[in-house]
């Protein structure tokens, strides 16, 4: 642990996650039943993960940042049987007990609560050896759908054995050098899907995960240089954060064990990028990619040099650029990004309907999450846009749709839309456009009462930095708001929106 210094052997990691293991099997779960985690960023996070993985279970990992309305949803939809948290999140795991009436386990880390077992008592009551079988679990993260309402993605267990190793670990293994030597930072949440697996990919390798508690810019530069750290992961708001430093300040840390510094999750400004590639070398390597894991692009940092605002050329799936009938589009053509896969890949929890749209609409082994792009006569692919309007704000997805259900909800909104407008540490922040009951309402007043009620009903991170009152929203005959219109009021001045 970055903050504490805490250490987990991997004897420790193996000891307890064959104890929760054990818990879960005498509690009745099987391969494909589901365990849901809620945890800050933690020593025993890892442990769970670990459990679940050689249990053939799926796991689900919920926001911790979320309010509790949203978090049961997550906990009861994925059909958690097992749910482990921390008393450090008592208040929002007490509360949500009513509404997830299908957990029959609750375990709590560092105290305990009402309905909830101490976990480090739980698990010392089972022994520390393997399950006589063990198959290898997956796990069904949410990510939200077209009605703002988050979705599964699940994919079928593979049917292998834990001690085979995952994808994941494969692909850190072969492109970016992973192994027993590596020394993995890890300054995001953990129940990000990139955080989480590649934490869990360094340690299926053998190599060292050091978990930053909360992400600072200058403590995560000490810690590299503390612990030779070897490879990292970021997304362009650390980059941001740690550039706005003097750079004496920034340039006195030994960056020199530094050999990977990998980053994804929103565009990175390419002044952003240039900066960083001369500050750490040529280290930096991009990926563009989704938790649906339906295809994958990676772009080194002499590639990109000579491709500025590339996000890479696939090594996973083979790429198409679309237009909306489908129809295949040629290079420097902009329209929807699929990548073409021999298997289906994901299905979206009890949506069916929401899976087939996810596929071609004439090829179901073409599959897209809605992002839209070209490619260039070499094959590199450059975003142009974002799946539906989805803002994204220091590397966070943050879906509009949820944001504007809770503004219609407040007695003095007709309607609303809420985008993404530009932020030069976030990337995007977030905008509401109200139309409000009374035209004379619309005041500061009012704002600020808004905000307030979205702060009562919604995680911080995905509360309107402002909000703006028109006349009319722009919608069309069929009743569909036309947000592009909206967008491009804020964004006009700017010379594109993704670089």
């Amino acid at each position: 642990m970055g903050g504490t210094g805490e250490v987990v052997t991997y004897r420790e990691l193996d000891d307890r996650s064959n104890q929760l293991a054990q818990l879960m099997w005498s509690a009745g779960l099987r391969p494909g039943d589901h365990v849901a985690v809620l945890l800050e960023n933690h020593p025993r996070y890892p442990e769970v993960v670990w459990a679940a993985y050689r249990s053939g279970l799926y796991l689900t990992t919920v926001n911790r940042y979320l309010v509790p309305a949203e978090a049961a949803y997550i906990v009861d939809d994925c059909g958690a049987r097992v749910l482990v948290t921390s008393s450090a999140l008592r208040d929002t795991a007490t509360a949500i007990v009513d509404a997830t009436p299908g957990v029959e386990v609750r375990l709590m880390v560092d105290g305990t609560a009402p309905g909830h077992d101490s976990y480090e008592d739980a698990i010392a009551r089972h022994p520390a050896t393997p399950l006589a079988e063990e198959p290898l679990g997956d796990a069904m993260l949410y990510s939200s759908g077209t009605t703002g309402r988050p979705k599964g993605i699940s994919r079928p267990l593979s049917g292998r054995h834990v001690g085979d190793g995952n994808a994941i670990a494969a692909l850190l293994g072969g492109v970016w050098g992973f192994g027993e030597d590596t020394v993995y930072l890890c300054p995001a949440p953990f129940y990000h899907s990139a955080p989480l697996g590649f934490s869990i990919g360094a340690q299926a390798l053998g190599g060292t995960v050091l978990m930053m508690e909360h992400f600072d810019e200058l403590e995560a530069l000490a810690l590299i240089e503390r612990h030779r750290v070897t490879h990292s992961q970021w997304v362009p708001t650390m980059f941001v954060r740690m550039l706005k430093h003097p750079e004496d300040e920034r340039r006195r840390f030994d960056l020199s064990s530094h050999r990977v510094a990998i980053h994804a999750a929103a565009p990175c400004p390419v002044t952003v990028k240039e900066q960083m590639i001369e500050w750490w070398g040529p280290i930096l390597s991009e990926y563009y990619g989704a938790t649906e894991l339906h295809g994958l692009t990676i772009i080194s940092s002499q590639e990109w040099l000579e491709h500025r605002g590339s996000v890479g050329r696939p090594v996973l799936g083979t790429l198409h650029i679309c237009d909306d009938d489908g129809r295949e589009l040629a290079p420097g053509e902009a329209g929807l990004i699929y990548f073409e896969l021999a298997h289906v890949p994901f299905e979206y929890h009890g949506d069916p309907a929401k899976t087939r749209s996810a596929q071609h609409p004439d090829h179901p082994d073409w599959w897209t999450v809605g992002d839209v792009g070209y490619v260039d006569d070499e094959g590199y692919l450059y975003l142009t846009d974002r799946k539906s309007f989805m803002i994204i704000s220091g590397g966070v997805n943050i879906y509009p749709q949820e944001i504007e259900d809770v503004l219609v909800t407040h007695p003095k909104v007709l309607d609303a839309a809420v985008i993404g407008v530009p932020n030069p540490e976030f990337g995007e922040e977030v905008k509401a456009v109200v139309q409000p009951v009374s035209a004379q309402e619309a005041d500061e007043s009012l704002a600020r009462e808004l905000l307030a009620h979205c702060r009562a009903n919604l995680a911080a991170y995905k509360v309107p930095r402002s909000v703006d009152f028109t006349e009319e929203l722009p919608r069309l005959p069929t009743g569909k708001l036309y947000k592009r219109l909206l967008r491009d009021r804020y964004w006009a001045d700017r010379e594109t929106r993704i670089v």
